[in-house]
């Protein structure tokens, strides 16, 4: 099967042909080139994609990145770029073993397919030329034949008439010999060109054409083959990354196996853990108590007026008592009983109890008028402090050590600053020990360096280490606190700061909801625009000789407490003490160890039991 033998007269129709499978082969590479801009693009998006969802350095999104999903998705992440890369890799092995090579096999493809057509046509302009000149012969024969044929006629014509001379004859014989003379020449040149004709013609249609298309349909042949070579190729290409595939793949399954639950659930605990108890129970407040206080308040004032000698409550001045503690439960409704952990009350504490004697001429007025003149007066003096600390975490400036933070997540940051600090210190140190080094080569070798230059950087880096110590030993104190290394305050410095205090007696201000609670921690309220504005008066004078509150019950520490703040008191697990005064909704009790140590707890850290007479007296 040959295309000489078989499509000897379809010269134009195989012409057509190879071009076709040239414009094939174009668009097969076409084809590829846009699958490797498809793969370097799905590529890119990848590593985009994969880029978008890395946390951010120095983020939030970089802590939360520590719960072991969150790490499963960062591996899932590393892997996809991973795969990214093999999807390039695929488009440069398409271009370099497919595009490259096709693309010159093109080039040499139509070089040699113009080459054999140029050879067909060549032989074809030549059988025609020999067409041409054996027509020419054929008619020049042709034409001599005729000539020859009307001499002959002419001749014995002239010969048959009388009337014709001698010298006509002869003249019209010769001339018909002459034109028969070259029509036997013209007849040997026509069979010469003729059988010179029939063998160009065999030699084009059974040696020449076959011989070029035999050529051409092996150039198509080629082609065809190594568009199934290329084919091979294009799926190699992809096969041969398909490991490295599989095994992102497996990458990613074996981060979705390491996911575990339970140890996410344990840094959510470890994250947002803050130390606190939970708040006990909020007791029932009485509101009914104030108008049957009052009065009796009225009726005591008018007793007062007739004369009559004040009632005493367990040897104390009743009208001097009560009037105290209902101004103690004004404070605890007025403020946020439901805030945990809540604080103990300002003028509560035992800085606001006064420990001189009253004056027994001093003449009081009814507690009505008092409750009058108490929220309609002006506060004597603001709480600074606690204003500042509210708008320092409203501006988001952060208090050094970590003090707004709960008990244990600022014993976490504390911990990580002291970390932090002492990363720095050593890397200060290699510094310093790298420049000391430097110097001692500098004195071996004086053409190196002068050792002084380095005297002014080493004393600079050594006060980096100075000034990185003592800030370590700060935040080391600091974490000590929390963690409960550092003892407890002593009782002579309690007693010091009870004595300040009584000397300069707290007001009850507008910061009731700027509380700092007995561990350290700060908590502020949710709603600042709710505060409720709470106005200290002169009647505290009228309560300065008041003495020491009666017992009313006793209790059990059921954890041990450290009281470190001022108005709180310490307290050992199993330790039993008196109760001065029962919890008013703000979740502080304030209990007595003797004399001298009163204090407030949190009322979750007691078991209270309360004398049933002094309750209902």
């Amino acid at each position: 099967m040959s295309w000489g033998t078989e499509l000897w007269d379809q010269f134009d129709n195989l012409e057509k042909h190879t071009q076709w499978g040239i414009d094939t082969l174009e668009k097969c590479i076409k084809f590829v080139k846009e699958r490797t801009e498809i793969e370097l693009s799905y590529a890119k998006q990848l590593r985009n994609l994969s880029k978008k969802y890395q946390p951010k350095k120095n983020s939030k999104e970089e802590e939360e990145y520590k719960y072991t999903s969150c790490k499963a998705f960062i591996s899932t992440l590393n892997e996809m770029n991973d795969y990214a890369g093999q999807h390039e890799v695929i488009s440069e092995n398409m271009a370099s073993q497919i595009i490259v090579d096709l693309a010159r096999y093109v080039q040499e493809l139509k070089q040699e397919r113009k080459s054999n057509f140029h050879d067909g046509r060549k032989a074809q302009q030549h059988i025609e030329t020999c067409w041409k000149q054996l027509e020419s012969s054929k008619r020049r024969f042709e034409r001599d034949c005729k000539e020859a044929d009307r001499a002959q006629q002419y001749f014995e014509k002239m010969d048959a008439d009388i009337n014709v001379t001698k010298a006509d004859v002869e003249k019209a014989r010769q001339q018909a010999q002459i034109r028969h003379q070259m029509a036997e020449d013209s007849k040997a040149d026509y069979s010469s060109i003729l059988q010179k004709f029939n063998h160009e013609q065999h030699e084009y249609y059974h040696t020449h054409i076959p011989n070029i298309f035999q050529k051409i349909q092996e150039m198509e042949e080629r082609r065809i083959v190594r568009i199934g070579e290329s084919m091979k190729t294009y799926a190699e290409v992809d096969r041969q990354v398909i490991p490295i595939i599989g095994k992102c793949l497996d990458g990613i399954v074996k981060a979705a196996e390491s996911i575990d639950q339970k140890n996410d659930s344990q840094l959510v605990i470890e994250a947002y853990k803050s130390g606190f108890e939970p708040p006990g129970d909020i007791e029932f407040e009485d509101y009914t108590q104030p108008m049957k206080r009052t009065v009796s308040d009225n009726s005591l004032s008018n007793s007062r007026g007739e004369g009559k000698p004040d009632l005493k409550f367990g040897g104390k001045s009743k009208g001097k008592l009560w009037p105290f503690i209902k101004k103690n439960k004004l404070m605890s409704l007025l403020t946020s009983p439901h805030q945990p952990p809540p604080p103990p009350p300002a003028s509560a504490s035992p800085s606001a109890v006064p420990n001189g004697p009253q004056s027994p001429k001093q003449q009081k007025e009814p507690l009505s008028h008092r409750f009058n003149e108490f929220m309609t007066s002006k506060p004597k003096i603001h709480c600074f402090r606690s204003l500042k600390r509210g708008l320092s975490l409203k501006l988001g400036a952060t208090p050094e050590d970590f003090s707004n933070l709960p008990p244990e997540q600022r014993r976490k940051k504390l911990q990580q600053k002291v970390d932090e600090l002492s990363k720095e210190i050593q890397k200060e140190m290699d510094q310093r020990d790298a420049i000391t080094k430097m110097k001692d080569v500098y004195l071996k070798n004086p053409q190196m360096g002068d050792p002084a230059s380095l005297d002014h950087k080493l004393a600079e880096v050594s006060q980096n280490i100075e000034k990185l110590r003592l800030e370590t030993q700060k935040f080391e104190a600091w974490l000590a606190e929390v963690e409960g290394r550092l003892p407890a305050r002593s009782e002579q410095a309690r007693r010091q700061s009870g004595l300040y205090d009584s000397q300069n007696p707290p007001t009850v201000n507008n910061c009731a909801q700027d509380r700092e609670s007995p561990d350290g921690s700060y908590t502020e309220e949710q709603s600042q625009e709710s505060e409720v504005k709470v106005l200290a008066t002169d009647f505290d004078d009228e309560f300065d000789d008041e003495e020491p509150l009666p017992a009313i019950g006793t209790c059990k520490a059921l954890y041990t407490f450290e009281g470190q703040n001022e108005g709180t008191i310490s307290v050992v697990e199993g330790e039993t003490l008196y109760v001065i005064e029962e919890d008013k909704g703000d979740g502080w009790t304030r209990i007595r160890r003797n004399e001298d140590e009163e204090g407030y707890v949190p009322t979750s850290y007691v078991e209270v039991y309360l004398d049933k007479n002094a309750k209902d007296s």
